[in-house]
Formats: structure tokens, C-alpha cells, sequence
């Protein structure tokens, strides 16, 4: 068993992933197994967020004792990076290989990441916290620089491309997901909470200044679905990203 006080020595090299588990993930009490913990744990954190994450609760929710969770794993911490590997299989590697286009595969990639985190709010909690080098976010991690090593960019461009498309992705689907959450936790829809929070807008005279500015871009919005100016916009800045990666390819060429 590794100690929680043992992993803060040394943090930078603190997962679950680098250290032997593979004989700890079935044949303990309780009639468990880790998948079903990491299934339970994800339930737990998509419908109540990572605050509600406990390991009694999630024994509780198991109907097992918490001691029982031990035999599979070492803290908190253990569960939410299995969580946060599996939620990562859910982006569909197989469509992105069946893609003629490194600009098709980096559409795909970038929905799936998105729908993730929308999915799953928390990942975007907690993405950053781990080293998060499970086997399905090393396998979407190995796409997403085969994608972009494939546009023609030199090898000195490369990381700049991913972070400006993907930490975009990151951001609006953190946004979307938050909002999905908040909408839902009052009780309305997406529309309902949208056009509530703009009639409190236009109606609120301190924000008259701001409201004539942006009154265009409102008046055009506040009769748009949120499924529809969600994916819009989404669609819209991956395209700006794509032909500027387009554009710094061409750029690199003319320049040998």
C-alpha cells in the first residue's frame, strides 16, 4: 500500500498508473472489482460533482464497507484518476483513423474532447492535478500529436498548434459543461436559464453601456437554441484554428 504522505514526497511521480496494480484489480471482498468502483465513482461525479466524492460514499452507494474499497485502492485520489482515464475512452480513437484529412481528424478529436468534458464536468477539475497517463489518455494523447505532426508543421510549431486547439477545446467545453450543470441545478433548461439571465442583463441600467455594444450579437443569440449556438460557435473557432494552422504550414514552407 502506498501511503498518501509517501506520494506528497515526491508528486511529480505520484500515480497509480506507475506503480503495480494489476494484482489488485479483482479477487478482494465484497464481491467487487475495480471497474465497478470506477463505474459507481464516475456516477458519483457526473450527477454530484467531486465534492460528494468520498470513499463512504461510494462504499455506501456499493453496499460495501469502506475497508472493502482499500484492497483496490489507496486514497481518494487512486479512484479519481482511474475515473479520469476512463472517462477518456468515451473519445472515439477509431472514427479519428478513419478520417481522409489531418483537418477531419482534428474536427473529430476536438468533438470528442469536448462532448468529454461536457459529459464529464469534473475532468476539467481535476485535469492538470494528475499525471493522467492511463492507458486511454496516453491513447488520445498519442492521437492528438499524430494529428498534428501529420498537418506539415514544423517540429518547433507543433506544441504551440496542440495548445491552440486544444486548450480552446478545454475552455469552451469546460464553459458548456458548467453551464449544462448550473441550468440544471435551478431546475430550467439551457434556453430557459439563457434567456433568464439576459432579460436580467438588459434589464439591470448599470449595464446599459455594455448592452449597446453587444445588443446586436444579443438580439441575434436570444432567439437561437443553446444546442445550436453551442455547436455554431464550436464549429466556427475549430475552423478559424484550422486555417490558421493551414496558413502557418504554407508560411513554414515559403520560408526554407
Amino acid at each position: 500500500m502506498v501511503k498518501a504522505a509517501d506520494r506528497a514526497k515526491n508528486p511529480a511521480r505520484s500515480s497509480v498508473w506507475l506503480e503495480n496494480r494489476a494484482a489488485r484489480s479483482g479477487g478482494g471482498p465484497g464481491g467487487l472489482d475495480r471497474d465497478r468502483i470506477v463505474t459507481e465513482s464516475i456516477r458519483i461525479l457526473d450527477e454530484e460533482g467531486l465534492a460528494k466524492l468520498s470513499m463512504r460514499k461510494l462504499a455506501t452507494e456499493l453496499n460495501v464497507t469502506a475497508m472493502s474499497l482499500y484492497w483496490y485502492v489507496d486514497t481518494k485520489d487512486d479512484i479519481i484518476e482511474y475515473a479520469l482515464d476512463t472517462a477518456h475512452a468515451g473519445i472515439d480513437l477509431a472514427a479519428v483513423e478513419g478520417a481522409s484529412t489531418w483537418q477531419e481528424r482534428v474536427k473529430i478529436l476536438a468533438n470528442g474532447y469536448r462532448r468529454m468534458l461536457v459529459r464529464h464536468p469534473w475532468v476539467s477539475s481535476v485535469s492538470g492535478t494528475y499525471l493522467n497517463v492511463g492507458p486511454h489518455a496516453m491513447a488520445v494523447s498519442k492521437a492528438i500529436y499524430t494529428v498534428i505532426e501529420s498537418t506539415g508543421l514544423p517540429v518547433v510549431a507543433r506544441a504551440g498548434a496542440t495548445s491552440a486547439v486544444f486548450q480552446f477545446v478545454y475552455g469552451f467545453g469546460t464553459v458548456e459543461g458548467h453551464f449544462e450543470r448550473r441550468a440544471a441545478e435551478t431546475g430550467m433548461s439551457q434556453d430557459e436559464y439563457y434567456r433568464e439571465a439576459i432579460d436580467a442583463f438588459r434589464e439591470e441600467p448599470r449595464f446599459a453601456e455594455e448592452l449597446g455594444v453587444m445588443k446586436p450579437l444579443i438580439d441575434e443569440r436570444v432567439n437561437t437554441t443553446m444546442d445550436v449556438m453551442w455547436d455554431r460557435d464550436f464549429d466556427y473557432a475549430l475552423d478559424v484554428l484550422i486555417a490558421g494552422i493551414e496558413t502557418m504550414v504554407e508560411r513554414s514552407r515559403s520560408e526554407k
